[in-house]
């Protein structure tokens, strides 16, 4: 059992363990030693550093420097034995005990959880403390240091141990030693003393290592830096060495406050009357892109998501950005309204249910959703730059140690807003960077952000989380994650669904706030939605008028359900619309056939439609001498045959078709061509107009002015030039081009070739390197290409995959 269990209660020990994330799928304890073998485990650790804020890191970073030391020893290192740093050194201690991070023990020293020991390689810069270095130190060796600094020893090699800790640890003393050293022996000591170690390397037994430094040998022989016999590479100074050269005003990092960040007034009213706008604004969009999805499901790319294409049809059809259309998918995939669906993603029953709701308990769901997720579903781009797609199912960046940077980042900014005074807002979103940075310094910043955490904090805004700089008090209800108070949140900012809409005479449509979902499904059926937002917009055209007539709706049904829905009487112009569509609905009728009966006589076509043998054939009389037939051409003139009828079939053009019975006739084998005379081809040549003459194959030598073909040769360059679009040396073709812009590292003539197989249809072989560094040498065929991509067939895998050019190393004839 650990000592520091004799000074904590054992029910405050269940407290904490119960807190700690580790603690939820596990069974419960049945001791206290279990209780703190639990809390010693790595991974509990590392689900809770990722939340703590910049001081709390700090004062770990600060005991895993100096190991169990007294509060005031660690309060001497960070600068805080008074003042105003002393009480916020005594409430990190005490939020890092609330997480049975660090704790006293009965003799009064700070302890950690053991994983933290090894959170840091060099905490503060410092490297290994001499307990440890000199730890295999021989007897020997401890007793020539001692008799080398002038000190008495031990008999033990534990007493020399410990009369050289002892020395080493008073700054006096050590500062009057290193006094007395040479001038490279100081140089080397205090560059040491404010440089972070280097990672040594391990070596083979015997392996030969580098020599001491200039003015190591005299530092090594009084213990002031200590030579590790086992790894080669620089001696290595032993904390409390560094400490002392690094000077009494030399202090750990300590940042108790957060940054200061400059601030307007704002009040209540402008935050809740912005979020609100911001949160109707994302009910309407969602509804739109979730409409739209569910109408015609987004197909997924091959390797998984939901590409640029489809989210640009999505995003155009709903009326709002690519960023909206990303957050909105992926909130709603958490929440279970999308699944996959083989290769498309499907609205699922969720969503039904969903799409009945109010506004406000439709982004409530959405809330709950963007607050838990473990990416960032605005981020569009990869390290590299490259688009991601929407919907892939794996966190865009993977995450570090099985931390959730995404999550924690979102935490960070509530926390951030949180902390700005009452009735003070930020001038800007992008300002709170520094203060999320400071409250979660883990939290992993997003190479596409220009300014840090930019795509967080517009997200934020995007949801009415923030508002005017200042938390809304939907974001105070997900910094609570109170789910009720949430739901509350949403209910007095945004209204009820509207069910009305306001017709023009222009044709048009418009709602304020977000329609219900029957408005919806009325409007879109019936006009074209312009625009969504506060407000949305339709339009009625003969197009749209003429859709909804065919669906088996009439005229009259149409003006009726608007009127049950529109603010004031219905105006003629669009009563005048949907009549006047209506009157020439369907004087065209389209009708499909398998094949046309007809003939000049129209009692024997009303004695074929009345033919009880013929009713399978399914005729419809069309015209007094038309009937048409459901039947494929050969049935229907069977069974006319076989009722003792004799019809004649005719082709597309009208005319006769001449009937011949099919004769079968073996395949003669193929006669083997007489051996020929040796032929000369002349080669393929650049005619001085540009023209390209073809090789052609003749027994007779075309004649040659050799000495102009000469001169020719000799006044070209001996390599060709390079393509160089801009200076006016253009590419063979535009797929060269493409390809050469992404396949940096093929040659030209590479490039060619690999151009020359996507335009003709060829196959060949490629050198590819994969995502996980192996290289391979793949045959392919029909090539497609969509930059920077490239869809084949390949032979290896049986299969089509997607190759990126710019991994492409190689090209070879298949």
């Amino acid at each position: 059992m650990a000592s520091w269990l004799h000074n904590l209660d054992t029910a405050r020990l269940e407290q904490v363990l119960a807190a700690r994330a580790d603690a939820v799928s596990a069974p419960e304890p049945r001791s206290a030693g279990e209780l703190a073998d639990r809390l010693q485990r790595p991974g509990s650790v590392v689900l809770v550093l990722p939340r703590l804020a910049l001081p709390h890191l700090q004062v770990i970073e600060a005991l895993a420097a100096l190991g169990p030391v007294p509060r005031d020893a660690l309060a001497e290192l960070l600068g805080a034995e008074d003042g105003e740093l002393g009480p916020e050194l005594d409430a990190a201690l005490e939020t890092l005990a609330g997480h049975a991070l660090v704790w006293p023990d009965g003799e009064g020293l700070l302890h950690m959880a053991a994983p933290l020991l090894h959170a840091w390689d060099t905490p503060l810069g410092l490297d290994a403390p001499l307990t440890e270095l000199l730890g295999h130190a021989t007897s020997d060796e401890l007793l020539g240091m001692l008799r080398t600094l002038g000190l008495k020893a031990g008999g033990t090699k534990q007493q020399r141990l410990a009369a050289l800790i002892e020395h080493h640890s008073d700054p006096g003393q050590v500062v009057g030693v290193v006094a007395q050293a040479p001038a490279a022996t100081r140089e080397l000591l205090d560059r040491r003393a404010r440089a972070a170690p280097e990672r040594p390397e391990s070596v083979a037994l015997g392996s030969p290592g580098n020599g001491p430094e200039p003015g190591a040998r005299w530092a090594l022989e009084r213990g002031l830096l200590v030579q590790d016999r086992h790894r080669h590479g620089p001696a290595r100074m032993p904390a409390e060495v560094a400490l002392v050269l690094r000077g009494a005003d030399w202090y750990a990092p300590f940042d108790p406050a957060p940054p200061v960040t400059a601030s307007v007034a704002v009040t209540p009213a402008d935050v809740e009357g912005e979020a609100a706008a911001a949160a109707m604004a994302f009910a309407t969009h969602g509804t739109a892109v979730l409409a739209v999805s569910a109408a015609s499901p987004p197909a997924r790319l091959k390797a998984g998501g939901i590409g640029a294409r489809e989210l640009s049809r999505i995003g155009k059809a709903a009326r709002c950005d690519e960023t909206v259309v990303r957050v909105v998918l992926e909130t709603a995939y958490a929440a279970g309204l999308l699944a996959r669906d083989g290769d498309e993603v499907a609205a699922t029953e969720t969503y039904d249910a969903w799409a009945g709701r109010e506004p406000a308990e439709q982004v409530a769901v959405l809330l709950q959703a963007w607050r838990t997720l473990p990416f960032t579903p605005a981020q569009a781009r990869d390290e590299e730059g490259k688009p991601l797609p929407a919907l892939s199912g794996t966190p865009r960046t993977p995450p570090r140690d099985g931390c959730l940077h995404a999550r924690d980042a979102r935490e960070g900014l509530l926390a951030a807003a949180a902390r700005l005074p009452a009735g003070r807002g930020v001038k800007s979103g992008a300002e709170l960077g520094p203060s999320i940075a400071w409250c979660r310094p883990l939290a992993e910043q997003l190479p596409q952000d220009a300014v840090p955490f930019a795509t967080v904090i517009r997200e934020a805004e995007l949801l009415g989380v923030l508002a005017r700089g200042a938390l809304s008090p939907i974001g105070t209800a997900l910094l609570d994650d109170d789910a009720e108070a949430l739901a509350a949140a949403c209910r007095r900012l945004l209204p009820a669904a509207t069910v009305v809409a306001r017709f023009g005479a222009d044709l048009t449509a418009v709602v304020t706030g977000t329609p219900s979902a029957r408005l919806v499904a009325l409007l879109d059926s019936v006009a074209d939605r312009e625009a969504s937002g506060t407000a949305s917009v339709w339009r009625f055209g003969p197009a749209a008028v003429r859709r909804a007539l065919d669906t088996g709706r009439g005229p009259g049904s149409i003006v009726e359900d608007l009127a049950a829905v529109a603010v004031e009487p219905l105006p003629q112009p669009l009563s005048y619309l949907i009549h006047d569509t209506a009157r020439g609905h369907g004087r065209v009728r389209v009708a499909a056939a398998a094949c046309v009966i007809h003939s000049e006589e129209p009692v024997l076509m009303d004695e074929l439609a009345a033919h009880r043998k013929l009713a399978e054939l399914g005729l419809r009389r069309l015209a007094p001498t038309v009937l048409v037939s459901r039947s494929p051409l050969e049935r229907t003139l069977a069974a006319l045959r076989a009722t003792g009828y004799a019809p004649i079939a005719e082709r597309a053009d009208g005319t006769v078709r001449i009937e011949r019975a099919a004769q079968h006739r073996a395949t003669a084998p193929a006669s083997v061509p007489p051996p020929r005379s040796p032929v000369r081809r002349i080669p393929t040549f650049r005619t001085t107009a540009g023209r390209t003459a073809k090789a052609r194959t003749t027994e007779t030598p075309t004649a040659v002015d050799l000495g102009a073909l000469a001169a020719r040769l000799r006044a070209a360059p001996p390599i060709a030039p390079q393509p160089d679009p801009d200076n006016g040396v253009p590419f063979d073709s535009d797929t060269e081009e493409i390809i050469a812009a992404y396949a940096h590292g093929l040659p030209l003539t590479d490039v060619r070739q690999l151009a020359h197989a996507v335009n003709e249809g060829r196959a060949l072989t490629i050198e590819y390197v994969a995502a996980s560094g192996n290289c391979t040498v793949r045959t392919v065929s029909k090539l497609e290409l969509d930059a920077p991509h490239l869809y084949a067939w390949c032979h290896l895998r049986n299969d089509e995959r997607v190759f990126t050019i710019s991994r492409i190393h190689g090209v070879m004839p298949a």
